[in-house]
């Protein structure tokens, strides 16, 4: 019997492989099985047959010898033993007494000795007292034959007959036995089974020989009725399955039988063709799909370009109302003034009073037309950004130059100037790669709308910190610009950034600080964030990269890492 395991070692063995070897060791195993037993059977009815033939001998001999023997002629019982035992498979005959002596025997050299009652012969007659050389007085057995080996090595079947002791032995005159005596003596017949053996040797290889021909026969014809009806069939759906994995849906399995494996064909026909007809209408849909996605692509690209249209004419409309706003007011004054000054002219009225009105309306004139010129200055930066020149900068000196610019109307306002170095020297600042003059325009704008928040006074404070804290190489900068006056509003807060939305009086700003001032942070690599509480103030937070990208350089940066440090003062 095979091991469970031994399939398993066999993980690439085909189905058909695994079947024809069960089938040659199962039929091996039964056909030595028969042989087994019909050897064995043949055996016993040959060792039968010689036994009844023995028996039948061993019988002639008795009725050939009881003359001899009731008249004791020695001289002829010796020659009707030898005669019989010169018969072909005859080995021996000898007759001896209870006690053991023979008497008579076709070996002449053991005549008047004592048989070994302790050799294999003559373990089928006596009882094991009667081995240690006790006189024989019955034979304890029914069955009087045993089959032992000589020392030759062949096998010998012998096979004893008892002589009793009849009325005519013991009223004879010759040689008369007492009549209480059950056995006279035995008659010991030793046939030979060299002949049974062989002939049995050769049947066993007889039979071996056509047991090995008929396993082979059987293992050919199960190994070809294996390879039609199991082995191409599941090859074949095998290869089905490949196929149809590597998307040939068209393959087709041929139906060879009305069985299982023929169901299963037919079964695996049945669903390739599904497979392919669902594939047919998956690939139909997606072409439909894909035709539906291009035209609503293309609507939505024609629609997006019009909302693009529609948004681009409404923030030019609103900057043309803003702008045309913001320079007629300026405009209106300087022609008024204007036209003023015409009639004053026309009248000659060129008093000193006149004069210094006069004056004072060209100043006015000046003034509003300086004005219409910064705007359209401002929407002309936010419009086209100027190139950057990179530089590394020292934080520290860029608050004290803007500081120095607002120093005297912070005096005159009352605005107390807190300033902070978080986690960090001011020594141990590191130098950041941007434009100077634009990150001053950012930094002025923001300090500028504090003050414009604080206007009876207050507290500014500005703020340095480095990131990540006390944890060197620096990677980011922050500058923070806070105040305590009254914040900005939630509804406010995120259209701070946004081009022309400002809270502040009219005529006092456009609307572009802010927005300028994100615009550069952004270019910088970095980002710009506001924080407003209603009533306690407002924080602008601006974080910077300490190495600029390299697409903000518009020209070749400027300047060295290595700037010099300004103290707190």
């Amino acid at each position: 019997m095979v091991a469970p395991g031994r399939w398993r070692s066999w993980p690439r063995a085909s189905l058909a492989v695994k079947l024809a070897f069960a089938l040659l060791v199962s039929t091996a195993a039964l056909f030595t099985l028969f042989g087994y037993l019909n050897l064995r059977l043949q055996r016993q009815q040959s060792q039968e047959m010689v036994l009844q033939s023995a028996d039948r001998i061993s019988d002639l001999i008795q009725r050939s010898t009881r003359y001899q023997m009731l008249r004791n002629d020695r001289e002829a019982l010796y020659q009707v033993i030898t005669t019989i035992g010169n018969e072909p498979g005859i080995r021996r005959i000898r007759i001896f007494n209870e006690a053991g002596r023979i008497s008579v025997s076709t070996d002449t050299a053991e005549v008047n000795t004592y048989v070994d009652k302790r050799a294999e012969a003559c373990y089928g007659c006596h009882a094991p007292e009667t081995r240690q050389g006790e006189p024989l007085t019955r034979l304890a057995r029914p069955d009087r034959a045993r089959i032992f080996t000589d020392p030759q090595g062949q096998r010998v079947l012998g096979l004893i007959r008892p002589i009793e002791n009849e009325p005519a032995c013991s009223n004879a005159a010759c040689h008369a036995h007492p009549s209480d005596r059950r056995i006279l003596g035995v008659i010991d017949t030793d046939l030979s089974l060299a002949t049974v053996d062989a002939r049995l040797a050769e049947h066993q290889a007889r039979l071996a020989g056509f047991t090995g021909l008929a396993v082979l026969l059987i293992t050919a014809v199960s190994m070809v009725f294996i390879w039609l009806v199991v082995h191409r069939p599941i090859q074949e759906l095998s290869t089905g399955t490949r196929k149809v994995a590597q998307g040939d849906l068209d393959y087709r399995l041929p139906v060879r039988s009305g069985d299982e494996l023929g169901a299963l064909a037919s079964s695996f026909n049945k669903m390739t063709e599904d497979l392919a007809g669902a594939r047919a209408e998956l690939t139909a849909w997606a072409h439909t799909l894909e035709d539906r996605v291009e035209q609503k692509t293309r609507e939505l690209r024609r629609a997006h370009e019009h909302v693009l249209q529609v948004e681009k004419m409404a923030s030019i409309g609103k900057l043309a109302a803003v702008v045309a706003h913001e320079i007629n007011n300026p405009l209106a004054g300087i022609l008024t003034y204007t036209k003023l000054l015409k009639k004053w002219l026309e009248r000659g009225e060129w008093d000193a009073a006149r004069r210094e009105e006069v004056g004072s309306s060209l100043g006015l004139i000046e003034s509003e037309s300086r004005r219409c010129g910064e705007i359209v200055k401002n929407l002309l930066t936010f419009a086209r950004a100027a190139p950057m020149n990179l530089e590394w900068v020292n934080l520290n000196e860029l608050v004290d130059r803007v500081l120095r610019l607002v120093q005297h109307q912070m005096e005159l306002t009352g605005i107390q100037l807190q300033r902070e170095f978080a986690g960090i020297s001011p020594e141990a600042l590191p130098a950041v790669h941007a434009d100077p003059g634009q990150l001053q325009q950012v930094l002025l704008a923001l300090v500028m709308n504090a003050m414009d928040a604080l206007p009876h006074g207050g507290n500014l404070w500005i703020r340095i910190r480095v990131l990540p804290e006390n944890r060197p190489p620096y990677t980011h900068v922050q500058l923070q610009v806070q105040d305590d006056g009254l914040g900005i509003p939630a509804d406010v807060l995120p259209h701070l950034f946004e081009p022309f939305f400002t809270t502040k009086e009219r005529g006092r700003g456009v609307g572009l600080g802010l927005a300028i001032s994100r615009s550069i942070v952004e270019r910088h690599g970095g980002r710009i964030e506001a924080v407003s509480e209603p009533g306690k103030g407002c924080t602008f937070t601006v974080s910077l990269p300490v190495e600029a990208p390299e697409e903000a350089a518009a020209q070749p940066a400027a300047g060295s890492p290595g700037g010099a440090r300004t103290k707190v003062r």
